[in-house]
């Protein structure tokens, strides 16, 4: 029988969107059961077209040029720039776009689940999501996470 990692995708930004779906691939190739639930802010992640961004307020572990205090990190403009540096980063090192990472999960078959409720909250349409995903519960992705040998919250 296959071990089986559960995850919560619960964030829709850039440096927050590559752990769930480098994990679940990873995973995947290993033999792994893999289901990802994406709820609340982490629904972006699903979407035909991502625009995701990174913010360098509140995440004081982001390695910046040089040390900015808090408050100028809410200088308009500061976002984009942190946003082109990172996805500049990850050109340069070749690291995978989230489209291709997203497109392996559901090629090898990881399950990636919309949250019902987050869907309906946010007022989402079938349109605005990828092909290849399913929509549920909490309670039904708590029945294949109960069971699982990894269970992570990212």
């Amino acid at each position: 029988m296959a071990k089986k990692l559960a995850i919560i995708a619960s964030k829709g930004t850039l440096d927050s969107a590559y752990p769930p779906f480098l994990l679940a691939s990873t995973a995947i190739a290993l033999g792994f059961e893999v289901k990802i639930f994406f709820t609340f802010y982490g629904l972006q992640l699903l979407n035909k077209e991502l625009n995701l961004k990174v913010s360098p307020l509140g995440n004081p572990a982001m390695p910046m040029p040089v040390t900015i205090p808090s408050i100028i990190q809410i200088i308009p403009g500061l976002e984009w720039f942190a946003t082109w540096m990172m996805k500049r980063k990850l050109k340069q090192k070749g690291v995978a776009s989230l489209e291709e990472l997203r497109d392996i999960c559901i090629e090898t078959g990881v399950e990636l689940i919309a949250c019902q409720m987050t869907v309906d909250l946010f007022d989402f349409k079938n349109e605005d999501f990828i092909e290849g995903i399913s929509r549920g519960g909490a309670a039904t992705f708590l029945e294949f996470a109960g069971d699982a040998d990894v269970t992570l919250y990212i």
